[in-house]
């Protein structure tokens, strides 16, 4: 029996995780209002959303950085459709930072007037299919796989939180020229996280001292993320939202090419054919193994 249905919520053409979403916040999406300084961190799932809530949570608050204030990322950085702790938008000082999984065509109409950022954080599909794996048989309220197999046929068929990976990045790329986003390649982040952090002040026009600069990019290391309850979500996990095991951990690997412990031959050629067929027409550049250039 195929209970998919159990766990997801399809709207408009897209899967929400059904027992986290906030559906009025989906359906009144076009009446939200946009102020010019807000940034929306979008990414598919499992391509470095937690990560990127926290270098933009260093980057625009001093009490974030030197720990004198002990507020989460989630809530520095809330997801706009999942709002976990039903925090008043409206009532957030400006600036505003959100974090979204929104596909192009369901996020605020306001994005459009290209006052406001959207940073765009891909990673390369088959470590976010690994990564995306994991987390489901981990995270109770996502459908588990019994194999990978499993989930890898659920994945390439969208069938999953996020909808199909190829269509979300694909939409957001083809109507970039609609919004003032910014793409930036996980992989590119972990190779050298200080010209990232650089390269994301100047499309943000945030102008830190060089200090400061080596604190954001410090604190955000995997290993101090790890370490960090207020930047890596796994009490939320563990308390609010619930998991199948304790074994695993929000932040699990980080790596780059995890993939090659999980494909197999046969897996890896229809993947790279599907890729190739869906991926021609967009010239964003992809890492597949942590020792390309």
């Amino acid at each position: 029996m195929d209970n998919t249905k159990e766990y997801l919520l399809e709207f408009k053409g897209y899967n929400f995780e059904k027992s986290l979403v906030k559906i009025h916040i989906v359906e009144s999406v076009d009446d939200f209002e946009i102020r010019d300084d807000d940034v929306f961190i979008v990414t598919y799932p499992k391509s470095g959303t937690i990560w990127t809530q926290q270098i933009l949570s260093l980057i625009y608050f001093e009490g974030h950085r030197n720990r004198t204030e002990d507020i989460k990322t989630i809530d520095r950085a809330p997801f706009f459709e999942y709002n976990i702790h039903n925090l008043d938008f409206i009532k957030m000082p400006s600036p505003r930072l959100f974090a979204s999984h929104l596909p192009y065509y369901l996020v605020p109409k306001g994005l459009k007037n290209k006052k406001a950022k959207i940073l765009y954080i891909y990673r390369n599909p088959k470590d976010v299919l690994v990564s995306f794996f994991h987390f489901s048989n981990w995270v109770a309220r996502l459908k588990p796989s019994d194999t990978f197999e499993n989930f890898m046929e659920m994945f390439l068929d969208g069938q999953v939180m996020g909808s199909r990976w190829f269509d979300h990045i694909r939409g957001w790329y083809e109507h970039r020229h609609d919004f003032n986003i910014q793409f930036m390649s996980y992989e590119d982040m972990k190779k050298d996280l200080r010209s990232a952090v650089l390269k994301i002040c100047r499309f943000l026009e945030k102008e830190l001292s060089e200090e400061v600069v080596d604190t954001v990019v410090k604190q955000a290391s995997f290993q101090n993320m790890k370490t960090n309850p207020q930047a890596n979500y796994h009490d939320i996990i563990k308390y609010e939202i619930g998991m199948r095991s304790d074994k695993g951990h929000f932040l699990r690997k980080g790596t780059t090419g995890d993939w090659k412990h999980h494909f197999t031959m046969e897996q890896n050629e229809r993947f790279d054919q599907i890729f190739q067929r869906e991926m021609k027409d967009v010239p964003l550049k992809f890492i597949w193994d942590i020792n390309e250039e």
